[in-house]
């Protein structure tokens, strides 16, 4: 006979769902009538595709508080982020209601949700053709900076006499904003993409370079004694002490660079070059576009997002072996 719990947990039964996915799926059910039931101010032509799809959304939302916790890690992922599913339902028809449906904010400097959703529907093209200049053009930048970085501040904290000609030049150049060079980049380089490249690599090379250096000067020097006594070169020391001990201070550099160079690529792209995001914006704006505007502004904060939680997924398989990471 099966004892009784004494653990004081209570288990909810297996045909209830979990109550925070029951008020998350509720608030954007409810998000979703508010779109469709009462009528818009303006001509808005995406509202009842808007609205059915915030009630699918809210649907997957439900299906997925009937799965108990630890089965399934998206149903895991869904029940632990109700709360914020909530308040963005909250924001999203205070939005709504702002806008298209009382019209407390000024058009069209504040459009709907529809009307930036019809910028996603008809101008994608446009704004996928823009994402893969960004790209393109930030990863070039990006790896030659992180790779000239990188070697740079190996050299310098390994040697003293490269540390000995290069800090000062660091210490002089490297605090200058990279869009300080951007006059000077454009007339120098042959192309207003090449003087993006530099720019961008510019951005990234000066925090990799000081946060590699920083690693490497701090290296314990009882590893160097031990690889010493069981007969290691120089060059295992560097490539197999050295530099894997001042993995951490990398990445920490490879993060602070990858956010000044997207800074760098977006104002690079609204002055010089004649495509990506950053002049989808500068288009958008001199054609009083603000739909498409703030939908590039949401293009970027996914893209920026998305960058950064891959290179946290690859330091995270790189240093497995290291506790206390901070997660993203």
């Amino acid at each position: 006979m099966a004892l009784p719990r004494t653990d004081g947990a209570v288990r909810r039964p297996a045909f209830l769902p979990a109550p925070a996915s029951v008020a998350a799926a509720a608030a954007w059910i409810g998000l979703s009538a508010l779109v469709a039931l009462p009528p818009d101010l303006g001509d808005f032509g995406l509202t009842r595709e808007l609205a059915i799809g915030l009630a699918a959304f809210g649907a997957v939302i439900l299906a997925a508080g009937f799965l108990r916790p630890g089965e399934t890690g998206p149903a895991r992922r869904v029940q632990g982020w109700s709360p914020w599913l909530i308040v963005l339902a909250a924001l999203l028809g205070l939005w709504e209601v702002a806008t298209a449906k009382r019209a407390w904010l000024p058009m069209p400097f504040f459009p709907p949700p529809q009307a930036i959703l019809e910028v996603f529907v008809e101008d994608y093209a446009r704004l996928a053709d823009s994402v893969w200049h960004s790209l393109r053009l930030l990863a070039g930048g990006y790896a030659l900076g992180a790779l000239a970085g990188f070697t740079l501040g190996v050299a310098v904290g390994w040697s003293r006499t490269v540390g000995y000609w290069v800090h000062p030049v660091l210490r002089f150049v490297g605090p200058l904003p990279a869009t300080a060079w951007l006059p000077l980049a454009f007339f120098v380089f042959p192309s207003s993409g090449a003087a993006s490249t530099f720019l961008v690599a510019l951005a990234t090379g000066f925090p990799v370079t000081v946060l590699t250096w920083s690693g490497i000067a701090g290296v314990n020097r009882a590893y160097y004694d031990v690889a010493r006594t069981l007969g290691a070169r120089e060059g295992f020391l560097i490539l197999r002490v050295a530099i894997p001990a001042a993995l951490p201070h990398v990445f920490v550099g490879l993060f602070m660079g990858l956010g000044s160079s997207f800074a760098v690529l977006v104002v690079a792209e609204m002055l010089g070059v004649k495509a990506g995001l950053g002049w989808y914006l500068q288009w958008a704006q001199g054609w009083a576009a603000y739909a498409n505007m703030y939908a590039a502004l949401a293009v970027m904060a996914l893209a920026c997002s998305g960058l950064i939680t891959l290179l946290f997924r690859v330091r995270d398989r790189l240093l497995s072996w290291q506790k206390g990471l901070v997660q993203w």
